[in-house]
């Protein structure tokens, strides 16, 4: 069993792709322009700016507040400590401090309880990673936005179609924040044919700038405000993406029906599941076991495919060698017990009992 197979996947969406090379545009276009429209309207935002991908998403997003000089070099932003190190990357490219804050191990998103004794004089942002397509967000992390003004920025790279139910009414994941950067790679709920990303706000003045900022600096045809860069998405992926986006609830629910496979069946002391949320849209099922490379060759030995997200702690990388002397230790814990079940939208009942059957059965 494929942790993710995503030729079967992308399958019905191929006949998008020969309409794309056939209509002989390939940037800047309308199927560009129909996608962000579309998907601004499903997150609940004014703005949606498409770009290369989900770290220049981010970065951009960044880049954006320096030009409107609410950041500048040295200034603080918060992260989890656990997340993927694109999260991290926005923020040391644009030469500004990530402080990192612990996870709570029961949700594995960061710690809200935590964040308050992390801020200083020069923190300017919170940022959220809604990790494993769980929404971050909480009523607490709102309140020190508001109380320290600070700018909340969503990563939500791997919660297309989240939602959160700490704000009524009910919000998508990706408009709870003053801007939220989307990647579209292709193993996302929301997948593209290659690499693509796009950002998402309320804010107009944000929206302009970074659009401006991702086409090389220039708002106007070969006039450049900005020391920019390029970072567009292309025809080919918006129109998948567009197609993709009226089939994404369907299959988040598809998903969230393995997941309650997985939640409701597992049932052995070796593995402890996460709290789940009602509207986690599962882009990844993360199990804990103190065991993990050896429950995850018994499951390659009898035929299922899993993944770790992640192996390393981003403080404990060699591109961050000045933070290997940090003890983050739920974050060391995640990454070394964290073991990733298939759960997609074209699994079958029957593949997520095996797996539940193998689980049950792990000594």
């Amino acid at each position: 069993m494929k942790y993710l197979d995503l030729k079967a996947i992308n399958g019905p969406y191929e006949h998008t792709a020969d309409e794309v090379l056939q209509s002989g545009w390939y940037l800047k276009g309308e199927a560009t322009r129909r996608f962000e429209q579309h998907y601004a309207d499903y997150i609940g935002t004014k703005h949606c700016i498409g770009c290369g991908n989900g770290l220049d998403a981010l970065t951009l997003i960044f880049r954006a507040y320096k030009e409107m000089g609410l950041m500048q070099e040295g200034d603080e932003v918060i992260v989890p400590a656990n997340t993927y190190i694109a999260s991290i990357l926005a923020v040391t490219e644009n030469r500004l401090k990530p402080v990192l804050v612990e996870p709570d191990i029961t949700t594995l998103q960061i710690d809200d309880r935590l964040i308050e004794q992390a801020i200083t004089p020069r923190t300017r942002a919170i940022m959220i990673v809604h990790l494993y397509g769980r929404c971050a967000y909480t009523e607490r992390i709102g309140e020190l936005c508001q109380k320290y003004g600070l700018k909340l920025i969503e990563d939500n790279a791997q919660a297309h179609g989240a939602v959160s139910s700490a704000v009524l009414p009910q919000r998508k994941t990706g408009s709870l924040g003053h801007a939220a950067a989307h990647s579209f790679y292709p193993t996302k709920n929301l997948g593209a044919f290659g690499d693509a990303g796009a950002i998402t706000t309320d804010d107009d003045a944000l929206a302009a700038l970074i659009r401006a900022l991702g086409n090389y600096g220039s708002a106007c045809h070969y006039v450049f405000d900005y020391l920019g860069r390029n970072s567009r998405m292309d025809e080919l992926q918006a129109a998948i993406l567009d197609a993709k986006l009226k089939d994404l609830d369907a299959a988040n629910q598809s998903r969230k029906e393995i997941a309650a496979i997985y939640i409701n069946k597992v049932n052995t002391p070796l593995i402890t599941i996460p709290q789940c949320q009602r509207d986690s849209v599962y882009h990844i099922f993360p199990v804990l076991c103190a065991h993990r490379d050896q429950l995850k060759q018994y499951l390659v030995d009898n035929g299922v495919e899993t993944e770790i997200h992640y192996p390393i702690p981003p403080h404990q990388q060699k591109c961050y060698k000045e933070w290997n002397v940090l003890s983050l230790p739920i974050t060391e814990r995640i990454h070394r017990e964290e073991l990733s079940l298939p759960c997609n939208p074209i699994m079958t009942n029957e593949e997520a009992n095996y797996v539940v059957s193998l689980l049950n059965s792990f000594c």
